[in-house]
């Protein structure tokens, strides 16, 4: 039996390197040799205990390397191929796909109700299967899932693919930006900062960056940020009524996954804006009743998980290029 190495979740506060066999991928799917991958704040919530996974689990859900093997089924793809897959690897036939929500695939299968009444099925590495932290994963469904990368690009270019950028795009994408809107990002971490690309790409004019980290401020500049807030500096939520002459901003994606930084995403909106969360919540949280306007604000709150699927991860790349 070939073996691997795999970092994997042994008990809160413990993850270690372990050795695992190496798959053997099923007719639909794919075995796929690991060239990089990166960590997530998920997987930090992981090793705190915030999130149960089974012990032994392998980490990680950003997959990018060498098809290895395919099953009898998968078709378009041949060994030796550089690819990678999203961190949400649907299915593609569920309700909740079919439904239009491919990442929550699977919510209805008890086993899958990881995370108290909603699962995130469609999260299935590094969550109810083996992840991407290790020599070698199994990708799921893989004809729907294995995207190839284009020759002009990198291994380390396409790795914020598969859950970073797609997860920060579907932020912009969710806020219901358009042409010429005002859009506050709260957090200016990896999401963030793709969020803030994403709402330049959607056209917002105006983007007010939240951030303590100056160095991430800068960043979020280079990202397509006007404004630059740091919020240990300044009362960000008198400023952003300020920049907007009263009115609060279009849209709002909050990024971090805390009620401070809720309660101010959620304070800045204008009456009909939209709050768009990204954020990885491990406590409750609040509505303040007047930032929510007592209910009659008008306001959309919407939720999201990383789109999967090889036509998201295409078209990722496409960005890139």
């Amino acid at each position: 039996m070939r073996m691997m190495k795999a970092a994997a979740f042994i008990e809160k506060g413990r993850i270690e390197l372990i050795e695992k066999p190496i798959p053997s991928p099923g007719p639909n799917d794919a075995l796929l040799k690991i060239t990089t991958t990166t960590i997530c704040g998920t997987d930090i919530h992981i090793l705190k205990g915030e999130y149960t996974v089974p012990r032994r689990l392998t980490i990680g859900h950003e997959p990018v390397g060498i098809i290895e093997k395919l099953g009898s089924n998968v078709k378009g793809f041949e060994e030796g191929q550089r690819a990678l897959a999203g961190a949400i690897c649907p299915s593609f036939t569920s309700y909740a796909c079919q439904d239009g929500f491919p990442a929550q695939d699977g919510s209805y299968l008890p086993e899958c109700r990881c995370h108290g009444y909603k699962a995130t099925a469609g999260w299935r590495f590094g969550n109810v299967i083996d992840g991407t932290q290790a020599e070698y994963v199994l990708v799921p469904d893989a004809e729907a899932n294995l995207a190839l990368i284009p020759d002009g690009l990198t291994d380390e270019q396409v790795l914020m693919c598969p859950d970073v950028m797609s997860t920060g795009f579907k932020g912009a994408e969710n806020a219901n930006i358009n042409i010429g809107d005002t859009v506050a990002i709260f957090a200016q971490g990896p999401i963030g900062l793709c969020a803030t690309a994403g709402a330049r790409l959607q056209g917002a004019s105006l983007i007010i960056a939240v951030s303590s980290s100056p160095e991430k401020l800068m960043m979020a500049g280079k990202m397509g940020a006007n404004v630059l807030l740091n919020y240990k500096e300044t009362d960000v939520i008198d400023e952003i009524f300020k920049i907007t002459a009263g009115r609060g901003v279009d849209a709002s994606i909050e990024c971090l996954g805390t009620q401070a930084t809720f309660n101010q995403a959620l304070r800045v909106l204008k009456p009909g804006g939209t709050l768009s969360s990204l954020g990885v919540y491990s406590d409750d949280i609040q509505l303040p009743v007047e930032a929510f306007a007592y209910g009659l604000g008008d306001h959309t709150i919407r939720t999201a998980l990383c789109p999967g699927g090889k036509e998201r991860m295409r078209r990722m790349m496409n960005v890139i290029q």
